[in-house]
């Protein structure tokens, strides 16, 4: 890996370190370490980072603000890449919006309702990126990307770059046609808004961050664990099971929302897994449900666009 650290760094790529703990980079502040973490400061460089990868046949995947992921104790194997500064470009022409895939995704929907753009009120209290959104269709209050977005520009690990529209991504609850039969990084994205009233946009959006704030913990977490299997509700099905509050190690169900699981400040990726395959065959043994995580869970081997 020393050899790869060094030709990444002759290329200038961004900031490249060595075993660097995921802990520090995902917001249930668990995680073993990156065996080589970069943080490209440009798409340029982005893609250079890529040609050394594959030129080393090295395993990879990318991180944006490390929501909705768990990357266990040992650690991935490969190359992290985070998109973060230098991949955070914003660019507003009307109700056309492009923006890095580096970019806060709470932070863009309050900048668009600042600017009287409505369409990204269901944004506004969604952590992460804006590249980890598009490439897993997040949403929430009844909306998600695929109602929003024109394209994404995506980088292939072949090297390839290339606009997917909104049909190319193939869209679904929770997924999108870059997790499975396309793996690759999505690098900005294109949306469409329509022009709206400021006052009222600025008020569902306060309604939206009152709900989350009354609802879900502040504790860290990585956000809902697991899909909702409709009609039912993961949530409902914990809390009906008694399970709110219910620990492993320092994994807690929170009190607040049963389909969430904070880390009460001495978590280890082991108690959270252990505690979502108590949540799954809870749901099982008294409901008859399969429950499907929504938060990716990256073991010691990972490839993709988190």
């Amino acid at each position: 890996m020393e050899k790869i650290i060094e030709e990444l760094r002759a290329n200038e790529v961004g900031k490249v370190k060595a075993n660097e703990p995921l802990s520090n980079h995902t917001t249930i502040k668990v995680g073993g370490p990156a065996d080589i973490f970069v943080e490209p400061d440009s798409i340029d460089k982005l893609i250079k980072t890529m040609e050394i990868i594959q030129k080393n046949k090295l395993p990879w995947r990318v991180i944006g603000r490390g929501s909705n992921l768990l990357v266990s104790d040992e650690g991935i194997v490969g190359v992290v890449i985070k998109l973060a500064k230098g991949m955070d470009n914003l660019d507003i022409d009307g109700t056309t919006v492009r923006v890095g895939a580096g970019y806060s995704f709470i932070v863009l929907a309050n900048a668009l309702g600042r600017k009287g753009l409505s369409g990204f009120e269901f944004a506004g209290g969604i952590p992460g990126s804006v590249g980890g959104a598009v490439y897993m269709n997040a949403g929430a209050h009844g909306s998600d990307v695929s109602k929003v977005l024109e394209k994404a520009r995506v980088l292939f690990p072949d090297g390839a770059v290339e606009w997917l529209t909104n049909e190319d991504m193939e869209y679904s609850y929770r997924t999108s046609i870059l997790q499975k039969k396309r793996p690759g990084i999505v690098l900005e994205a294109v949306f469409n808004l329509q022009e709206g009233d400021r006052d009222i946009i600025a008020a569902e959006m306060k309604k939206h961050r009152t709900y989350r704030r009354d609802t879900q913990p502040v504790k860290p977490c990585c956000g809902s664990v697991f899909r909702n299997p409709l009609p039912e509700h993961a949530g409902k099905l914990m809390q009906d099971a008694g399970l709110k509050g219910y620990s492993i190690g320092g994994a807690q169900i929170s009190e607040l929302h049963g389909n969430f699981i904070v880390n009460n400040g001495t978590a280890k990726a082991a108690d959270v897994l252990a505690l979502i395959e108590y949540m799954k065959e809870t749901a099982l043994e008294r409901n008859g449900i399969e429950l499907h995580t929504e938060v990716e869970i990256v073991e010691r081997k990972a490839k993709g666009n988190a």
